[in-house]
């Protein structure tokens, strides 16, 4: 038996920060890395913007069919093999990457990155928070993503620095360095002592109706259901398609520099103070109030960019709104199911909800390419991606006023709607 001072930490807060680290690496190393790398791989391989975008389509599509999968492995309590191993599997890939010398080989190596997505990021670590800690599984949600969400502020500069030293194939094998270095020891050494599969599903939140059915084919009949799965498709397409862009977004703004460099960095702090405030004030919230709201500052901040003109301030506005909104529209999102659908059920209604969202996950970044053009930029990718976040936010509130008010809270909801509608025409 390793002695106690090595075992790992039991606390809530303790072990959700260890496992944020690898959340650090994970998320710098494929999500906000791959940005960084079009402009080199579309020089090198003769890639239009489509082209490359569909490479980061097909590891999210990748990350989407393996993902009922992991969850399966990860409730039979097998988390640390899941974790561990996916660490070692995007090693592999990340090296595997630095040699890439054609679009076949481009975009196997993304399919293959796709599924350690799967095994690595948020929706494991979620699931194994949950399962450790169910009573307060939104507090273990909102500290693992302390440190991930600080994943751009480190990794754009950082592997853009690297790139300019080394070149883009030396900078992968330093981010696959850090995976086998750091993520999988790290997996290996905090997720012992998985708890047992549990024969019977927790119980419901405080807030949440008890139900006893057996079968989670009930709440498909629900219109809420249907509506959280149409706000989680929307939302998550459109925050998989702007990172992928962020970059060559800015650059092509006509922005400094410094400031396509800076502009997503900072996105990163933002995630984590809007973490922050939910993790000290979460008890004083009105937490309805705070799920309708918190998803309306990624809509607006995208009207920020259509409406600025790619100004300096818009880009200051654009990132204090989306770096806080989206922040915390993570915590809404791995929360809204339990609150508003069944408790109980979460694990299996979010899972049916996997594939549309990969789908959609994996679809925006290759639709927002596609929509790209010499002539017009990214003005048409922007305004795809400000209407879906506005429809998702709408189906978000209309699922809320179905949960807890039927169809008076509907009807409610639609006589605000048509009252802004009428001030809006009145110029108020």
């Amino acid at each position: 038996m390793p002695p106690a001072r090595f075992a790992p930490p039991r606390s809530l807060n303790a072990f959700s920060l260890w496992l944020s680290l690898p959340q650090l690496i994970g998320w710098g190393a494929l999500f906000y890395t791959f940005s960084l790398l079009m402009g080199p791989l579309e020089s090198e391989l003769g890639l239009s913007r489509a082209e490359s975008s569909l490479a980061f389509s097909l590891a999210l599509l990748a990350e989407g069919a393996a993902a009922y999968a992991v969850g399966r492995w990860i409730d039979a309590g097998h988390e640390r093999w899941v974790m561990t191993l996916g660490s070692l599997w995007v090693g592999l890939g990340l090296v595997a990457h630095s040699g890439v010398d054609s679009v076949a080989g481009f975009y196997a190596v993304w399919v293959w990155l796709g599924v350690g997505m799967a095994a690595t990021l948020y929706n494991p670590a979620f699931a194994i928070v949950t399962r450790r800690f169910g009573t307060d599984f939104r507090r273990a949600i909102i500290t693992i993503t302390f440190l991930g969400g600080l994943a751009s502020t480190v990794f754009i500069p950082l592997v853009s620095w690297w790139m300019g030293l080394w070149g883009w194939r030396t900078s992968l094998c330093a981010l696959a360095a850090l995976q086998l270095l750091v993520c999988l020891p790290v997996h290996a050494w905090l997720l012992r002592g998985a708890p047992r599969p549990q024969p019977h599903p927790p119980l419901a939140l405080p807030d949440q109706p008890q139900t006893h059915s057996a079968s989670v084919h009930r709440f498909l009949r629900q219109p809420a259901f249907w509506l959280l799965g149409l706000f989680m498709v929307l939302t998550m397409a459109v925050t998989s398609a702007l990172p992928v862009h962020m970059v060559n977004l800015l650059g092509e703004a006509g922005l400094p520099a410094a400031w396509v460099v800076g502009v997503p960095a900072a996105i990163g702090v933002l995630q984590v103070f809007g973490r922050l405030l939910l993790f000290v004030f979460e008890k004083h919230w009105d937490v309805h109030a705070a799920n309708r709201w918190i998803p309306a500052l990624l809509p607006a901040s995208l009207l920020v960019l259509v409406l600025g003109g790619w100004h300096p301030a818009a880009a200051l506005v654009f990132v204090l709104l989306y770096g806080i909104g989206n922040g915390m529209l993570t915590i809404v999102k791995g929360t809204a199911m339990a609150q508003y659908v069944s408790a109980a059920h979460v694990g299996q209604l979010n899972g049916l909800l996997g594939l549309p969202t990969a789908l959609a996950r994996a679809a925006a970044p290759w639709i927002v390419g596609l929509l790209w053009s010499p002539a017009v930029g990214y003005r048409w990718g922007l305004w795809w991606m400000l209407l879906a976040a506005l429809a998702g936010v709408a189906a978000l509130w209309v699922a809320q006023a179905v949960q807890q008010h039927g169809q008076e809270g509907i009807e409610r909801w639609q006589k605000d709607v048509q009252w802004l509608g009428g001030k809006a025409s009145e110029g108020v």
